[in-house]
């Protein structure tokens, strides 16, 4: 795990997830979440994780799901991370993390008015269960969304705000797309970048070359910026 991450999310075809990890990116996102178009059913998922190359990890994209859903849908599909989009407590955390600790957990937050207080807080409960996250995604908060909206964060207020040598690794989210990767990266320095809508043709259609030319542009940005930001 360092810096310079990136990931192709919400992938739902066998064909496009071939296509994607020929691009290298270091992980691609398969998103379980029933009410958006980019679900994928098990058996594909199961697929994709299968023929995946070893260097490109599958990460499952879970909201408010159950405990037990999340831990029987990675067994079936044997993804090795989870990223929670939804309402989870750290009390859900902590009841997934004990039940399977090999999991790696990302916790998906949403940027709103509130500012980063209510992230604040989780991460300290968090650490009070003795729950640890791998990474913290940011996204942009929309009503009645879960991600994947394609609307950005104010990035200067996360690269003055966000705590980088005390919370876990950032990963940046929201609205990112080949034009503005390199200048997300450049302002916020985060530790990895997630991009989905930014890189379709049409809703949940990847674009094998919008990913090509996001990947190029996040890795070059990347290699400006070699240390994560403390």
């Amino acid at each position: 795990m360092h810096q310079g991450w990136i990931k192709i999310c919400g992938i739902r075809d066998t064909e496009t997830a071939s296509s994607v990890a020929k691009l290298d990116p270091n992980a691609i996102g398969l998103n379980f979440y029933e009410k958006t178009p980019r679900c994928i059913d098990i058996d594909t998922a199961t697929t994709i994780v299968r023929e995946l190359p070893d260097n490109i990890e599958a990460i499952g994209l879970f909201v408010n799901h159950s405990v037990d859903e999340v831990a029987s849908i990675t067994d079936q599909t044997k993804i090795s991370a989870v990223q929670l989009h939804g309402d989870e407590s750290p009390a859900f955390l902590a009841d997934l993390y004990s039940q399977r600790p090999q999991l790696k957990l990302i916790k998906a937050y949403r940027v709103g008015s509130n500012g980063l207080e209510p992230l604040s807080h989780f991460l300290d409960e968090c650490g009070q269960l003795e729950v640890d996250l791998s990474a913290c995604l940011l996204d942009a908060r929309v009503d009645g969304a879960f991600g994947g909206t394609g609307k950005t964060i104010a990035w200067d207020f996360v690269s003055e705000n966000y705590p980088f040598d005390e919370w876990p690794p950032l990963v940046l989210a929201g609205g990112l797309t080949p034009s503005n990767i390199a200048a997300a990266i450049e302002t916020v320095q985060p530790w990895g970048v997630d991009v989905s809508s930014g890189v379709e043709s049409s809703p949940a259609v990847k674009d094998i070359a919008q990913c090509k030319n996001l990947i190029d542009q996040a890795r070059a940005a990347f290699e400006q910026h070699d240390q994560p930001k403390s």
